[in-house]
C-alpha cells in the first residue's frame, strides 16, 4: 500500500484546491483513489477476522467522495482534502454504528460508535445506557479500549440534560452526547508504515464492544 501517493496528493489538494488544478491532475487523483480503495479493501478483509456484520460489503464502495457539498458552507472549497470511508452492516454508517477510517496528511484517524443518530435511535442509545451502564461503563473502561481511547469523544454534547433525565443523574455527562464516538489518532509515520491495515484493524476491534452496545441498543 503507497500511502506515499496518497500523501503527495493530498497535500496539493491541500495547496491548489479548486477545479481547474483538479481536472488537469485527474489521473493522480485516480491513482491516489484507487490506492487508497486498495486500502479498504485490505482493511476490511482484516475486520472480517472479528466482525461477521461487515460480510455483504463491497469495499471498493466505501469511500466518501472527495467532492463537498458547499451549498451550505461558508467555506467553498470544491474538494475535501482527506480521504475516507465508512464500514458498518449495511453500508458508511448510515444510522448505525460502525468504523470510520480517515487518511490527511498530519490529521489521519480512526473512529468508531453511532455518529449522530437521529432523534428516536438518540433516544434509544440514551435509554440502554440508562439502564445498562455497567456494562457500558465496562466497556469504556476495558484495558484494551482504554489503550486507544481515553473515553466517549466530546464534539456533540447538550449543554444541559437530556429530557427526561435529571440533572443529578450518576451518568448524565455521558447521556448529554448526540453522538456515541470514539477516535484514535495516528502521526504520518504510522500511516506509512507496512503493519497500518493490521494497526489499524487492530484499533477497530478493540472498538467492536462499543459498536455491539449501540447496535443492541437500537435494533
Amino acid at each position: 500500500m503507497d500511502f506515499k501517493v496518497i500523501s503527495t496528493f493530498l497535500k496539493a489538494i491541500a495547496k491548489s484546491n479548486n477545479r481547474e488544478w483538479f481536472e488537469k491532475n485527474k489521473p493522480k487523483y485516480i491513482e491516489a483513489k484507487t490506492l487508497f480503495d486498495d486500502f479498504v479493501e485490505a482493511f476490511h478483509k482484516e475486520l472480517l477476522k472479528f466482525d461477521e456484520s461487515l460480510a455483504g460489503l463491497n469495499p471498493r464502495k466505501l469511500a466518501f467522495r472527495i467532492y463537498r457539498d458547499v451549498r451550505f458552507s461558508k467555506d467553498k472549497r470544491p474538494y475535501k482534502v482527506n480521504m475516507g470511508a465508512g464500514l458498518s452492516a449495511h453500508g458508511k454508517m448510515e444510522q448505525e454504528p460502525g468504523y470510520y477510517i480517515h487518511i490527511e496528511p498530519g490529521k489521519s484517524f480512526i473512529a468508531g460508535g453511532f455518529y449522530m443518530p437521529n432523534p428516536e435511535n438518540l433516544a434509544k442509545i440514551r435509554q440502554e445506557i440508562d439502564y445498562n451502564a455497567k456494562t457500558f461503563l465496562k466497556i469504556l473502561h476495558n484495558k484494551k479500549f482504554k489503550k486507544y481511547f481515553p473515553g466517549l469523544d466530546d464534539f456533540d454534547k447538550l449543554k444541559t440534560a437530556p429530557k427526561g433525565y435529571p440533572k443529578d443523574h450518576p451518568h448524565i455527562d455521558i447521556l448529554k452526547n448526540k453522538s456515541f464516538i470514539v477516535s484514535h489518532y495516528f502521526t504520518d509515520k504510522e500511516v506509512l508504515d507496512k503493519k497500518f491495515v493490521k494497526t489499524a484493524a487492530e484499533i477497530a476491534k478493540a472498538i467492536k464492544p462499543l459498536n455491539d452496545f449501540l447496535k443492541s441498543a437500537t435494533a
